[in-house]
């Protein structure tokens, strides 16, 4: 097939482009290279995709609608698989354009390009943030969504409005998946798990927000990357799911697992929640179970034992 993956160069997009390359699709990557954190790292990712020669790469920002409508014009995709965003919910406080920019925006003219352009199937990256302060777990895609806590949640919540809307007026297959907490090889240097290893690594203090008494449904690299190629291979008219875990981990027990793999303690600064912060992200994964047949493998201790290796490999 024919797909078109944004923010390839990104995390959660790296791994997607590779696994498609890896089986044999034809994949083009529209990236704007944003410097959010360091460009170097995302050519880097790009540069470990170069092996493939089924892949081409855009330099384009999808919130610039004529840049991306001369690559529809171009090439002829069989499907969408959006991944390009704004990411980090703190960042989001400080630079709420930008925001809307990437994430409302861009994912309007991907949409409209798809109703444009006659491609049927959209699959499009959501996010656990969108639960904000949820008093019921674990979080189903059934639970009311209506009061985010942050900006970058908003912006998620508009998305799936957006997406909802295109399937309806213009009968687009939209598939949102509303992932929980990714980590891995690769990863995002503002994550917690990749600021903690290498500080502890330089023997400088983390900082320790809600004292470590937060919860995240920390969800493996691979797992995720399943999840969203079964849901590129099996459309759906409009559906949300949730891609996580199912097992949350208390912040305290997650520092341990990373000191444990580097055999070295942390120094801790411990700190109160930050604004546009949840206590607690747990997802409901029996909807992505059923019409995925989704099931997490990689335990935390194994996938941060892998992250942990491949930092120490490339830093």
């Amino acid at each position: 097939m024919n797909i078109l993956v944004t923010g390839g160069a990104g995390f959660i997009g790296f791994h997607v482009a590779k696994a498609l390359l890896e089986r044999g699709d034809n994949i083009i990557i529209i990236d704007n290279f944003n410097d959010y954190y360091d460009v170097k790292l995302k050519e880097a990712r790009i540069k470990e995709l170069g092996k493939h020669d089924n892949l081409e790469v855009i330099k384009a920002d999808i919130s610039d609608y004529d840049a991306i409508n001369a690559v529809f014009k171009k090439n002829k995709f069989d499907k969408i698989c959006h991944l390009a965003a704004q990411a980090g919910v703190r960042y989001s406080i400080e630079h709420p354009l930008e925001y809307e920019k990437s994430n409302i925006l861009g994912t309007l003219v991907l949409l409209e390009m798809a109703r444009k352009h006659n491609i049927k199937d959209f699959v499009f990256a959501s996010s656990s943030s969108i639960y904000g302060n949820n008093k019921k777990t674990p979080f189903s895609e059934e639970d009311n969504v209506d009061y985010p806590v942050s900006l970058y949640a908003a912006t998620k919540k508009s998305s799936e409005l957006l997406a909802y809307t295109y399937h309806h007026l213009y009968g687009l297959n939209c598939t949102g998946l509303r992932f929980f907490t990714v980590y891995g090889p690769w990863g995002r240097p503002d994550m917690a798990y990749f600021k903690f290893t290498k500080a502890i690594l330089e023997d400088k203090p983390i900082d320790v927000y809600n004292y470590g008494k937060m919860k995240r449904d920390f969800t493996y690299i691979s797992d995720i990357t399943d999840g969203i190629l079964t849901a590129i291979d099996n459309p759906f008219p409009y559906e949300i799911i949730n891609l996580g875990n199912n097992k949350p981990i208390e912040l305290s027990y997650f520092i341990e697992c990373i000191e444990n793999a580097l055999k070295k303690k942390a120094k801790k600064n411990m700190l109160p929640m930050q604004p546009g912060d949840v206590k607690i992200t747990y997802a409901n994964i029996k909807k992505a179970e059923k019409l995925l047949n989704y099931k997490p493998k990689v335990k935390i201790e194994e996938g941060i034992n892998r992250f942990v290796g491949w930092y120490k490999e490339n830093e």
